[in-house]
């Protein structure tokens, strides 16, 4: 299988990812009273198959050629210690103008790092 058209550089995703950290990862662990938050998240290739078929095979069953996926930032809140999250939201279509497709349910429960592991090669 060839790579895919969108992947970037490992150079490329160290920059992204330290741009992250220093510009939003002080502002959050401020507002967490010094306590580092969640950054990343990890799904093993099964789980994250399992919810693409699960998303395309519903999709096409409600008309839906070419489903999509957002990717959205959420928080707990009381016992789970108010950390971030992430959830995957099916949607109708592959492109930025896509709505989201309430007919399927999101995919969260990801394994977050506490405390993260920075993206460092």
């Amino acid at each position: 299988m060839a790579k895919p058209n969108k992947c970037i550089s490992v150079e490329e995703a160290k920059v992204l990812h330290d741009n992250w950290v220093g510009s939003r990862a002080p502002v959050i662990q401020q507002s967490r009273r010094g306590r580092e938050d969640c950054r990343e998240f990890v799904y093993s290739v099964a789980e994250l198959q399992e919810f693409l078929d699960y998303v395309r095979d519903e999709s096409q069953k409600q008309g839906i050629d070419n489903p999509g996926v957002r990717i959205y930032f959420g928080a707990y809140t009381g016992e789970s210690g108010d950390q971030a999250t992430i959830f995957l939201s099916p949607t109708d279509g592959g492109g930025s103008n896509s709505g989201n497709n309430y007919n399927l349910e999101p995919f969260n429960f990801g394994q977050g790092g506490d405390p993260p592991t920075n993206y460092n090669p």
